[in-house]
């Protein structure tokens, strides 16, 4: 993963997220029924031809797909006004375009690595403490990082919010945290975490410190 330089980031209205309990718990039927609907797809059943057997398939739906909505009721997302939704779309935006960066730059370099005589690579793993928090967020950072060639997550550690990568080249680990303390920035923004961007990693102790 290429290196890239700490940036500052607005950020927009913050919201309390146990202010919205109430309003996530209650969307379980309507998720409950959008299962239903993404059943008959999956399914295959054509609405107009076999409309008996549609309803069927429906029925079988809800019966699956309302236990499994009310039982997972506790962690559907926030559910954010326009005014917020409209806030995060700058960051969000910013972010999709530092990952495709670092897609296309991650490509190259390992495309010239594979193609040298002398293979220079150097895997190992290396720690990443995170300032989200999130499962949306750190699962968000997780699967950015996987994505991008020369590098897997491989772990998050829950006690200590840290996640393990392996890279194609950790001699320096400095090129392989700064895009992904980039990425993180922007993601404190769009998922409203606690920790604000450019507050320092948190550290095993507990503490806040430098990286």
């Amino acid at each position: 993963m290429s290196q890239d330089q700490t940036t500052s980031v607005e950020e927009p209205e913050t919201y309390d997220i146990e202010e919205n309990q109430d309003e996530r718990a209650s969307k379980w039927p309507a998720i409950g029924v959008a299962l239903a609907v993404l059943w008959l797809f999956v399914r295959g059943v054509h609405f107009i031809d076999e409309p008996g057997l549609a309803a069927g398939e429906f029925i079988i739906g809800l019966a699956v797909g309302l236990p499994i909505a009310y039982a997972i009721r506790g962690i559907y997302a926030p559910t954010y006004g326009l005014r917020r939704s409209l806030s995060v779309l700058p960051a969000a935006g910013i972010y999709l375009g530092l990952f495709l960066w670092e897609l296309v730059t991650a490509n190259i370099d390992v495309a010239r690595r594979v193609l040298s005589p002398s293979m220079p690579i150097d895997p190992s793993v290396v720690e990443v403490p995170l300032r989200v928090e999130s499962a949306v967020a750190i699962t968000t950072i997780a699967n950015s990082i996987t994505l991008t060639p020369g590098a897997l997550t491989m772990d998050h550690d829950e006690e200590t919010n840290t996640l393990y990568v392996h890279a194609i080249d950790g001699r320096d680990p400095e090129a392989i945290l700064s895009p992904i303390r980039r990425w993180e920035d922007y993601a404190l923004v769009i998922f409203d975490e606690e920790r604000k961007p450019g507050d320092p990693v948190p550290t095993r102790g507990g503490e806040t410190g430098g990286e």
